[in-house]
């Protein structure tokens, strides 16, 4: 396993080092416990842990929308995590999804995820590395993406693997967390990272011409921070300053542990002092 993989686990099912049970048995504890099935869930019901970027469904509707995804379409969602996204695009837009991410915990999740929902007809999910995928050249009509490539180190192998996994004129639809203007350093933890290990900002700049370079051409890009900003100020509240909401489902604090809070708080300020910000965007390959 590379360094990177091994820093991705430590940080993404990290309470397993802490009480010994690995995330989907933490998760589906905690479903039993809030009285429900964990063979048999709602999406409504999973939402809490289904897609873990700033704006949760409502970011990956808008994407979905940017880039015209269309039933039949044959996507790849790379960095999947528990697979929220991949399984909207299949129970809300028809398409045909493999999620694929390093972090092996979240791959077992998505599998009984899409199992438990209906949707494991539409969804299926690989563990591997980003930069080096076991799938066949043009096998997808597009390559979808949210917060995941500032946990990717080698981003060029990245961009290379999707234009191998492409169609000519396949679309990369992206939504991403990029470095701000300010050079005040990044104020961890945050969600994708307690240390500098996992953490490859970039500038929208630099990303930008990395993908040119990789022989793809934007369609449409856009800066969304103020409004992942106002989002993530209204889930800080309720994470950690006091807000009851009642016996809850299965949260992000299960994954990423009591530090979640201080994450969110964190990640709120770092975009309210232009550390960081927030693109949605639409490529083709050229």
């Amino acid at each position: 396993m590379p360094d990177h993989a091994r820093h991705l686990d430590a940080h993404y099912d990290a309470p397993a080092d802490v009480a010994g049970q690995r995330l989907p048995a933490r998760l589906r504890a905690a479903f039993h416990d809030a009285g429900r099935d964990p063979d048999h869930l709602a999406l409504d019901e999973i939402a809490g842990i289904d897609q873990l970027h700033l704006g949760g469904r409502g970011a990956s509707r808008s994407l979905a929308a940017l880039g015209c995804l269309s039933p039949g379409a044959r996507v790849l969602d790379v960095g999947c995590g528990t697979g929220g996204a991949s399984r909207l695009m299949a129970a809300e837009f028809g398409c045909e999804v493999i999620g694929v991410d390093i972090t092996a915990a979240f791959v077992e999740v998505a599998e009984w995820l899409s199992h438990a929902t209906g949707l494991d007809d539409r969804t299926r999910f690989l563990c591997a590395d980003a930069a080096q995928m076991p799938l066949p050249d043009g096998a997808f009509d597009g390559i979808w993406c949210q917060h995941a490539l500032m946990n990717m180190p080698d981003i060029a192998a990245v961009l290379a693997e999707w234009h191998r996994l492409l169609v000519p004129g396949g679309m990369v639809l992206l939504h991403e967390v990029v470095a701000g203007d300010s050079p005040e350093p990044l104020v961890l933890p945050v969600p994708w990272a307690r240390s500098v290990e996992t953490s490859h900002l970039r500038a929208r700049q630099s990303l930008e011409a990395l993908l040119s370079q990789g022989g793809f051409a934007p369609v449409v890009v856009q800066d969304i921070s103020e409004s992942a900003l106002a989002w993530r100020r209204k889930h800080s509240h309720r994470e950690g300053e006091g807000e009851s909401r009642g016996p809850a489902l299965p949260g992000p604090a299960l994954i990423f542990g009591d530090v979640f809070a201080e994450m969110g708080r964190n990640l709120r300020d770092n975009l309210a002092a232009d550390r960081v910000r927030i693109l949605e965007g639409v490529w083709h390959r050229a």
